[in-house]
C-alpha cells in the first residue's frame, strides 16, 4: 500500500491509488493527500456546489473548485460559505426530521 505524508493530517497514511484528476493539482493531491483527507473533500464540495447553486459542467465552476480544493487540502482549514447553517442546525428548517 502507497502511503504519503498528508499535507492535511501532518502524518503518513495511505494515499490515494491515482491522482483524482490530470493536471498539476491532481498530481499535487495524489502526492502530498491521503485517501482519508481527500474523502473529506467530497462532503465540503457538495456544501459548495448546493450553497452557491454551482453547475460542475461550467469551467468557471471547476476554476472555483480547484482554488477551494487547495485551499482544504493546503493552506486553511475548511470554511463554510458565508450564510451557510447546517441543516440539523436550524430547527426551522423544512428539512429536519419529525
Amino acid at each position: 500500500m502507497r502511503t504519503v505524508m498528508c499535507a492535511k493530517f501532518g502524518r503518513e497514511l495511505p494515499g490515494l491509488d491515482q491522482p483524482p484528476f490530470p493536471g498539476e493539482l491532481g498530481q499535487r493531491i495524489y502526492e502530498q493527500i491521503s485517501a482519508e483527507a481527500f474523502e473529506l473533500w467530497k462532503p465540503q464540495m457538495t456544501i459548495l456546489i448546493n450553497h452557491y447553486g454551482l453547475n460542475p459542467v461550467e469551467p468557471e465552476t471547476r476554476q472555483f473548485l480547484r482554488e477551494q480544493m487547495e485551499l482544504f487540502f493546503f493552506d486553511q482549514p475548511a470554511e463554510m460559505p458565508d450564510g451557510w447553517v447546517a441543516p440539523d442546525a436550524n430547527p426551522e428548517s423544512e428539512f429536519r426530521e419529525v
